[in-house]
């Protein structure tokens, strides 16, 4: 499945069961809002936070994507979840520790949404292409935190520890075309440490952050967007390409390299 639309940027997870965060979401400039009714949601609060989460996508974001997170496919909770997904105006359900093609062709089918599936296992990772290539399936968000704790990394080691894991989730996006998404940072008082994580996983092809707190937005959308440089660079080689290949400033260029300027100027125009 192709995705038309620009990928988001960032994608702001908040807990279902929190009417402020929510309220707070309809605020800010994040490119999706993820509801979420798992790791965020304490069990006591579960069937309240579904109500929330399908109130707050009824009543929409405003120009924001909108998911819900439902709780994985062996929990009490999913059945009820996916019911009540499927009777919501979201624009896409969010399955966590996903690990099969079936089970991502079965939710997405269920629930009548473009599905966003996380791989937070090994064997997800293993698995990943398949899980893209299904119908339906319109991105892949890396769960990085249960990526570590499921491949034993110990905790301060660097992101370099995950990097195949990582390449991988992207390489598996771009084989069906599909969004991929980097996990998220877990320091918020970080914005130096944030904004190189996201320069990272800019690198590795990610299309945009998962992101816990407000305050990590404008970091990720400056990262995942194109700078001023790149920017000039795109519309010079525009403004300087007349088909085929060709030499411009020192360098060969084809049709590929006017496709990717172009879209690279998108994303400047990205609500």
């Amino acid at each position: 499945m192709t995705t038309v639309r620009l990928a988001p940027r960032t994608a702001l997870f908040l807990p279902a069961s929190n009417p402020r965060a929510i309220a707070k979401a309809r605020e800010t400039h994040a490119d999706l809002v993820i509801l979420d009714l798992e790791d965020a949601v304490r069990d006591d609060a579960k069937a309240e936070a579904r109500a929330a989460a399908v109130a707050a996508a009824n009543e929409g974001f405003g120009a924001r994507l909108c998911a819900i997170r439902i709780n994985a496919v062996d929990s009490g909770e999913h059945g009820e979840d996916l019911d009540a997904v499927a009777g919501s105006a979201c624009d896409f359900v969010v399955l966590p520790k996903v690990e099969s093609a079936g089970d991502a062709a079965a939710i997405a089918e269920a629930c009548g949404k473009p599905l966003l599936a996380m791989i937070e296992t090994p064997l997800g990772v293993l698995v990943a292409a398949e899980i893209a290539a299904v119908p339906g399936v319109a991105g892949l968000l890396a769960g990085v935190n249960d990526l570590r704790a499921s491949l034993g990394i110990p905790a301060g080691a660097g992101r370099e520890s995950l990097s195949l894991a990582l390449q991988t989730v992207v390489l598996a996006a771009r084989a069906s075309e599909i969004w991929a998404f980097d996990g998220v940072f877990n320091a918020l008082d970080d914005p130096e440490g944030l904004a190189a994580e996201c320069r990272h996983g800019r690198a590795l092809g990610f299309d945009g952050k998962s992101l816990i707190h407000p305050n990590q937005i404008e970091v990720a959308a400056e990262a995942f967007g194109p700078s001023a440089t790149e920017i000039a660079e795109a519309e010079a080689l525009i403004a300087a390409a007349t088909g085929g290949a060709e030499r411009y400033r020192n360098r060969m260029i084809e049709t590929m390299h006017v496709e990717q300027a172009r879209a690279l100027l998108a994303r400047i125009r990205q609500p």
